[in-house]
Order: C-alpha cells, then structure tokens, then sequence
C-alpha cells in the first residue's frame, strides 16, 4: 500500500504547551490508522494542523508525495481532505440533503436544484452504505444519523482521507458497531482513514494501525494485530494500568436515596419514567444499565430537581426532596456528574479556576463579605488542577480551551471534593482516557468508601460490572430487575437490557441446564 499522506517532524507550540514535538505520521491508502493517547496528548492539534485549523510551527506535510502548506480548511478540501468532528458542525433546522451541499450547492440557473440535491445525496448514501433519508430535519436524527450527515459531508466533497475525531465519543454501543461497518465500507473502497481515539478497544476492533502520542511526542506505531490492550494502555499513561478497578467489599449504611413509584413525563406528556422505585445506600454503588434512551436521563434529572416529577416522591437522606430547585437539592448533599459536560455540567466561556467553583461560588472560603476571594479561588483551583492532573494546568484559561476529557476533569474534580451524601455519576467517563478512566474509577470507589451513596448510570457495561455493587436494569422507562453484583453476567444484562424479563432469563438457563444434563 503507497503512503497517501506524510506528517514529518510536526512541532506546535501554544503559550505555556508544546502541543506536538517533532511528531512523524503518516497514512497508507485505504487503512484506518487509529491515533490514540490521553486526553490533551496532541491527537487532536495534529490532525487540525493537517485540517487547516492550526497552522504548523516547524515540520512538513506530504499528500499524495506532493509537499503542501495547508493554511485553511478549504485548501485541505481542495487536496481531498475531510474531517468529522466530535461535536458536530450541522444547522439543525435544515435537512439532511441541505446539509450535506451546503457551501457547494446544485443549482439549477439562480435557484437550487432541489432534486438533483436529493438524488446526489441518495447515490453517495447508496454507494457507502450509508443509508439515511435526505429530506429528514437533521434536528429529528438521533446522534448516529447525525454523524453519518457529517460523513456524507465529507464524501460529497470529494474526501478520500477522511480524519475522524472522537466518533464514538458520543455514540451507543450498537452505534458504535453500525460505524464500524460504514468505516470498513469506506476502507474497502479506497478510503483512507485517521480514527482519532482513546478507546483501546475500539482500536483494536477496527483499526489497521495504531500510533501512540503522549504529552505531544510521538511514542510509537504498531501494527494492531501485534499489540494488546496492556501494551497500548501502557504505552498512552507511560505506565502499567489497571483496566479493571481494584475494590474491597461494599459496606451498605444507611439509606441515602429512595425512589417511590417515580414518573416522569416528557413536554409532549409521553411517559419516560414509570413508577421507579429504588433505593441506595451509604457505602455502596448502585448501577443502572440500559441502552440509552430507556429513561435514565430522565430519572437522573428528577432527582437532581432539573425536571418535574409527574408522579410518586423522591427522598434524599430522610428529607422530601420532591420539587425541590437544584440548588436547594445541591445543598441537601447531593452531587452530580451530568451526562453532557457541556449543557449541565461546565460554563464553557468562564475560567477552569471558575467551573471548579460553580454551586460553591457564593459560599466561604470563595466570597467574603459579599467580595470574591480571587486568592482562595486560585487555591482551590490550583489543588484540584494537581490532584485530578487537568491539562493544561493553567486555572486562568477558558474551560472550552480544554479538552473534553480534561473538561470532564474539571466536573469530577468539583462534584468529588464536595464529599456529597449521594453522588450522581452519568457516563462519569464519556471522552476519557484509559489513564483518566482508571483515576476517576479509583475516586468512585473512594467516595463509596468514605460513606457517600453513590448512583452509576453508565452504556459501557465494562463500567457498571467493574464498579457496581449492585445493578439495576433500567428498560424503557422501568426497573426490570435489581441484583447483587455476584448473580450479574454480561450475558444476563444484555438479555435484560433488550427487553427480556427476568423469569424469563431464569426459565432459559433451567432449560438450558437440562439439556446439557
């Protein structure tokens, strides 16, 4: 296979950070070269350089054995270049097809030709397998739809090397595998691909190659088929880590949190939650598994007081919390790591030193007198930036220069020294690495060992098995079934998660078991 693109000796600098040192990479024609290191390690800065979004400071980049400076996006469009970005770039109102042409329209004389839009944009979903419906409103697809309309995009304008940043970071598991299928159509037709990752697994399961940054220097490359996920994990942190939390046994307390026939109603009155009841304790994790979309975001708003409850009560440590503000819920002892950073969990525009602030900014130590303590707030902050390592370790800078797994530092680093009575962690490790996966495991744990009740709501199973001690299955709005962590399989939550009852499960494993006899 012939190296369809160079990167050599790449160097970035921004102020206080060397983003990318010396860092060589390159891509052949039709492979998936995964790129992967923690958060903050360069992957992203690399790939924007290539894009046109950040401009080199020393290095050359090389396109089809041509030498290039690329200074903007449109110049890499040009050189058949095409980015997928983890927050994606579409105009909500309009439809897929609008989308997709957008910038580079069919016209027919001074109008657009409408038509031939569609029928372009049905004969490229056609030829990749991407099979989408170009008149829908980009605004009604779910997350993995909305991705393929970035793809799509992508191809339209020609793009043979296509850079995907974060794909799966926010995408369900059987997401997760309807990409990788469209990925290996794209390869096999010629596509080359730059799958910028964190996720271990995920690079194992479809990648050609893999090359490891850390701390923007190139570590090494490695044929995927000749490595593990020991070695690249090792390779990311620099160190040995451990994939699966080390944890003694729970000790239950007190009852912390109790659910009693909860309901909650979406604004269209369609129920989301129905009839919850449930209950967690002091010294344990409780986990909630479910394919998303079953009702835990709902039910982890109810309780955080961020949506009306339509039915049952909600009670935190003896106390009626049903109705209650989220303010008044937050000082009740209750903290929260939100699902979406970016909607409930940062203010993007104000500084790390800020966000790690946010609930507790009108409180001692940070207010005296009615007056801001700027010292107190660069303590703290610079405390918390050290023991939850936050990249780059600058307190003053915007939280949205960070990032998305050093913003989601920040809420854990937040939630987790306030010492809450319940804690709230939705997909605590979304967009994280494997070294920040095993720290904020470890701070789970701990929280659970220092007495706090502790609720999970987690899509990757791995998670709610390595640190649950019991687990609920959560599907289409109820509570199929609660069990101790020893009677759980990813087997028996699978079954669960897709609808089965669990006498259901029970009746199967006898039958089973009788045949075998």
């Amino acid at each position: 296979m012939g190296k369809v693109l160079e990167m050599r000796a790449i160097t970035k600098q921004f102020p206080r950070v060397l983003a990318n040192d010396k860092v060589d990479f390159d891509l052949n024609h039709g492979e998936i070269h995964a790129l992967v290191g923690e958060n903050g390690s360069g992957k992203s800065t690399l790939m924007s350089i290539l894009y046109g979004l950040y401009q080199k400071d020393g290095g050359e980049i090389i396109v089809r054995g041509q030498p290039v400076q690329i200074t903007e996006p449109r110049q890499a469009i040009d050189l058949k270049i095409g980015m997928v970005f983890q927050h994606f770039m579409l105009i909500e109102p309009l439809t897929v097809a609008e989308n997709i042409v957008l910038g580079s329209e069919i016209r027919k004389g001074p109008f657009l030709d409408h038509k031939r839009m569609v029928s372009e944009v049905e004969r490229l979903s056609e030829e990749y397998g991407l099979k989408i419906d170009p008149n829908a409103k980009v605004a009604d697809l779910s997350v993995g739809l909305q991705q393929r309309v970035e793809i799509l995009k992508a191809l339209y304008r020609g793009a043979d090397i296509l850079i995907l940043d974060e794909p799966t970071a926010v995408l369900t598991p059987q997401e997760v595998e309807d990409l990788f299928e469209v990925l290996n159509t794209l390869k096999s037709k010629g596509t080359s691909i730059v799958f910028i990752t964190h996720k271990i697994k995920e690079v194992l399961a479809v990648s050609d190659r893999v090359s490891v940054l850390r701390r923007g220097k190139k570590i090494g490359t490695k044929s995927t088929a000749e490595t593990n996920e020991q070695e690249l994990a090792e390779m990311m942190v620099g160190r040995v880590v451990l994939l699966r939390v080390e944890k003694g046994p729970a000790k239950p307390g007190r009852e912390v949190l109790r659910l009693d026939g909860v309901t909650v109603k979406d604004q269209f009155g369609h129920v989301k939650v129905n009839n919850v009841s449930l209950t967690v304790r002091s010294g344990e994790v409780l986990g909630i598994a479910g394919v998303e979309g079953n009702g835990q975001s709902e039910l982890v708003e109810a309780i955080a007081g961020l949506t009306k409850v339509a039915g049952g009560s909600i009670h935190l440590s003896n106390q009626d919390i049903t109705g209650w503000s989220p303010l008044r819920v937050r000082r009740a002892g209750f903290g929260l790591v939100p699902e979406d950073r970016h909607r409930r969990g940062l203010v993007l525009d104000y500084s790390v030193a800020d966000n790690l602030i946010l609930g507790l900014h009108g409180s001692k130590p940070f207010v005296h007198n009615g007056l801001r303590s700027e010292k107190k707030i660069a303590e703290h902050a610079e405390e918390l930036i050290r023991d939850y390592d936050i990249r780059p370790p600058v307190a003053s800078q915007p939280a949205r220069a960070l990032s998305g797994g050093n913003q989601q530092k920040i809420v854990v680093a937040r939630e987790f020294t306030q010492n809450p009575d319940l804690l709230i962690c939705s997909q605590p490790t979304r967009g994280v690495d494997v070294g920040a996966i095993e720290f904020i495991h470890q701070q789970v744990i701990a929280q659970r060992d220092q007495g706090a009740a502790v609720l999970l709501v987690s899509a990757e199973l791995d998670e709610v098995l390595s640190l649950s001690d019991r687990v609920a299955v959560m599907y289409n709005g109820e509570i199929v079934n609660v069990m101790p962590i020893e009677e759980v399989t990813e087997h028996k939550l699978g079954f669960l998660m897709l609808g089965g009852r669990p006498e259901e499960y029970d009746a199967n494993e006898v039958s089973g078991s009788a045949d075998q006899d």
